[in-house]
């Protein structure tokens, strides 16, 4: 692993854990004001992180939504300049009013480095597992 994927390792690894342990402020720090967001269990495409957190916030509110757990494995990350695709499978477990539920899923974030040399996430897409 070269340095720049060890920086962006520790940011995708920093997004990961609070995303795991529900520390949304930390979550969503991870993010870059502009990024974007495809996730398949949504209609809409999101185009900004304040877009993001609205509809998160709705999901509290309707839903008393909280992530649980979350386990990331068969990562890669590939490195293009200053732009990086880290890719993984995730495991996530939540918690609704409807009860416990897990997920498995394959994710793509791609990351930036910005002008103070920090990792942000910049998009992110989100996709079932396809059953084996």
């Amino acid at each position: 692993m070269t340095d720049g994927d060890v920086e962006v390792q520790a940011a995708a690894d920093r997004l990961i854990t609070a995303f795991g342990q529900g520390q949304l402020e930390d979550y969503f720090a991870c993010f870059a004001d502009d990024a974007s967001f495809i996730f398949y269990n949504t209609r809409e495409r999101l185009e900004t992180t304040t877009a993001y957190r609205r509809l998160w916030d709705r999901w509290i509110t309707e839903d008393d939504f909280r992530v649980t757990a979350c386990e990331s494995s068969a990562v890669r990350i590939q490195r293009v300049g200053d732009v990086a695709v880290f890719i993984h499978d995730v495991r996530t477990e939540v918690s609704t009013r409807a009860g416990a539920q897990t997920s498995l899923e394959r994710e793509t974030i791609v990351f930036a480095r910005q002008e103070d040399g920090r990792w942000l996430a910049v998009h992110e897409h989100l996709s079932p597992t396809p059953e084996a």
